[in-house]
């Protein structure tokens, strides 16, 4: 469904949206509400730095990365994505950073980083910078302190040596930690003392790292340490964004080279489960778990319909079908930019901010979620249609899907696996009716038993139902013969009979014959075996030998997949003259 130049798309729910004056709102749906509620702001910026949420205020700070010296100011919005204005800094900003409290933000400027009451909206301090550089910086606050990197340099911000510093008062502390490349920090509110550095990957990085620190302490102790490339080389991490699990067990990174990686972070090994690929062609750019531990969202850049937005579990065990979203439009941009994702501390609220191909025009996007889950089933047995399955031959597995709760605007899907000999082969997903009913396709190839498990992963609004099966036995395909033979014949005058062995299923090989017997009053014998041409036509030529009734017996013996007939013609033979 494409509306107002959006796609989104659940298996089991889609919301319909409309584009109304201040953006797109959610519209109702019939029979009920639709899954999520969406608005749409355009950021007077072209270009973007950070997004930072506060969710004791209800407010929303966008900050772009314009290089300049020049007056600026911090973009400010409600949590139904409305301006409700600015705050003013002395030179362009760039990072930002939440105190654990929500009740300072700091904000990064050329020339040091200022402090913002985000009650009153006012600035309450300034710690000056080691050096006055036009580099964006990135600002961090973790066990209680202010954190941030810097490269001292006016250009080439991406490839020079970054330092981190902490702020002190008015002026700044060199922690000791640098290295190549910008280096990138994340903080949080699941483990206020644990700081989160990554490197950038560029032609002089090129395997980069990610790294924790503790910073609970007068100085910081480096954690876990991971680079990601192989002996060959290859695997590099290309780092976007990072983001803290609820419980603060799990670090996930945006990772543009490998999609989304989950890590422990006790040791930042691969998680023993990890999340499903993004889809095919999108290449991930940002990563955000909700406050309350229920939702991860991972963005990406995708080009056309495929999807640069997915919100599912949090849990990646948890198969449910994501909810997504396919950015495609001049009134809403094409993909989401890096670090572009946050969550309100509830879950009740998503904050996505977009872009356009070239990266100068930005999209604020605030999405609603559904609040709750409801029950899903099927309901009554499965059947097949025919009743009687037969290989190579369309079957069709037919079964009702009951859903709780909002009913989806768009259709559900179901999925299925059938078992047999061979193994597991999984089918086509299938629509489910608007009364539930469902009718999953299959051409059974192999003889004998199989099991057919049709599933519901469930989605945003309902939850999985549990798998239905049905074990069918799968029958050889049927054939027939039919004969044309001539009502009488002359005794030793020879006679012609045509005729067709159709079939079902899978074509006849090449040179299938057929057997001939001919039955007399001197008895029964074989003759010649009759070839079948490829439309399954065929010919017997016989000089009866006696007069009176003569019976033709035809047989196809079948084979692996095929059933055997017979058909049988009788001639009255008379004599000569």
């Amino acid at each position: 469904m494409k509306i107002s130049r959006q796609r989104i798309r659940t298996v089991a729910a889609l919301t319909v949206l409309a584009l109304g004056t201040a953006g797109l709102t959610a519209v109702s749906a019939p029979a009920a509400v639709a899954a999520t509620g969406e608005q749409v702001a355009k950021l007077p910026v072209s270009s973007y730095s950070a997004l930072v949420v506060d969710s004791v205020n209800q407010r929303v700070y966008v900050t772009d990365e314009n290089r300049s010296r020049n007056a600026g100011r911090v973009l400010v919005y409600n949590f139904q994505g409305e301006y409700t204005g600015s705050l003013a800094t002395d030179t362009s900003p760039s990072g930002m950073a939440l105190s654990t409290d929500a009740s300072r933000l700091y904000v990064s400027q050329t020339n040091g980083i200022l402090s913002f009451d985000t009650q009153t909206q006012t600035r309450t301090g300034q710690a000056y910078a080691a050096y006055v550089v036009e580099c964006p910086r990135d600002v961090a606050f973790a066990g209680g302190k202010q954190w941030y990197t810097e490269v001292a340099a006016s250009s080439d911000c991406d490839t020079r040596n970054s330092r981190l510093y902490t702020a002190e008062g008015t002026g700044v502390g060199y922690t000791g930690w640098n290295d190549s490349g910008r280096l990138r920090l994340w903080s949080g509110p699941e483990v206020p003392g644990r700081l989160v550095m990554g490197q950038s990957r560029t032609a002089g990085v090129t395997d980069p790292f990610l790294t924790t620190f503790d910073a609970t302490g007068s100085t910081l102790v480096r954690g876990p340490e991971r680079r990601f490339a192989g002996s060959d080389g290859k695997g590099a991490l290309d780092l976007k964004d990072v983001a803290q699990s609820f419980d603060g067990t799990r670090i996930a990174v945006a990772d543009a080279a490998a999609g989304t990686r989950l890590l422990d972070a006790a040791d930042l090994s691969d998680a023993p489960v990890q999340y499903q690929p993004l889809p095919d062609g999108a290449t991930a750019s940002a990563v955000a778990f909700s406050g309350d531990g229920r939702y991860l969202a991972r963005g990406a850049s995708a080009t056309g319909g495929t999807a640069d937005l997915l919100v599912q579990a949090a849990d990646p065990a948890d198969r449910t079908a994501p909810l997504e979203f396919a950015f495609e439009g001049a009134l809403e941009g094409n993909r989401v930019a890096p670090r572009g994702l946050g969550w309100s501390a509830d879950g009740s609220r998503l904050f996505a901010v977009t872009t356009n191909t070239y990266g100068t025009e930005y999209w604020l996007h605030v999405i609603q979620p559904p609040a709750v889950q409801h029950d899903s089933r099927f309901t009554g047995a499965l059947s097949t249609a025919p009743g009687q399955p037969v290989v190579g031959e369309p079957l069709g597995i037919r079964g009702r899907l009951e859903l709780d709760g909002p009913a989806p605007a768009e259709p559900v899907k179901v999925s299925a696996v059938r078992s047999d000999a061979n193994g597991d082969r999984r089918l086509a997903a299938v629509e489910v009716d608007a009364d539930g009913s469902f009718t999953v396709l299959d051409v059974p190839a192999l003889v004998g038993e199989a099991t057919y498990t049709v599933s519901f992963t469930g989605d945003l609004t309902h939850r999985p139902a549990q798998d239905v099966t049905l074990a069918v036995s799968v029958a050889k395909a049927p054939t027939a013969l039919t004969l044309n033979a001539p009502a009488e014949g002359v005794k030793g005058q020879g006679l012609e009979i045509t005729g067709r062995l159709t079939w079902q299923g899978r074509a006849l090989p090449a040179g299938v014959t057929l057997s001939v017997e001919r039955a007399d009053k001197k008895g029964t014998g074989v003759l010649t075996s009759a070839a079948v041409a490829a439309d399954g036509t065929f010919r017997i030529n016989d000089m009866p030998r006696v007069n009176g009734p003569v019976t033709y017996t035809v047989g196809y013996a079948g084979d692996e997949l095929h059933s055997g007939s017979t058909a049988s013609a009788t001639v009255r033979v008379r004599k000569t003259g």
